[in-house]
């Protein structure tokens, strides 16, 4: 994990801290630690589900996204083949428009 951090704040449910508090509690580890772990995990378990990454792929093509942050949400490997993707798509719209 880099070095480099960033600082978030957040609001959330007592009940959920609460819960991370005692996980952090029984793993001797900090809540900060233990929020970290999570989020990893569900963005790495979101990224393996196939309606999300349509989402993502959509929110790219629509320019919503940018190349880098489409990168770290799916990897350097599946973001070059959805920017390959994308820049056909992008060709077949110019040569309908062409066409038309």
């Amino acid at each position: 994990m880099s070095s480099d951090k960033k600082r978030v704040q957040f609001r959330a449910p007592h009940r959920l801290i609460d819960r991370t508090d005692a996980l952090a509690a029984v793993l001797g580890e900090d809540r900060t630690a233990v929020l970290v772990t999570a989020l990893r995990e569900y963005l790495q378990e979101a990224t393996h589900d196939d309606a999300l990454m349509q989402e993502i792929a959509a929110a790219y093509y629509d320019d919503e996204i940018a190349f880098e942050q489409l990168k770290a949400l799916v990897g350097a490997e599946e973001a070059a083949n959805l920017r390959v993707l994308k820049q056909q798509l992008d060709e077949d719209f110019i040569d309908e428009v062409a066409d038309a």
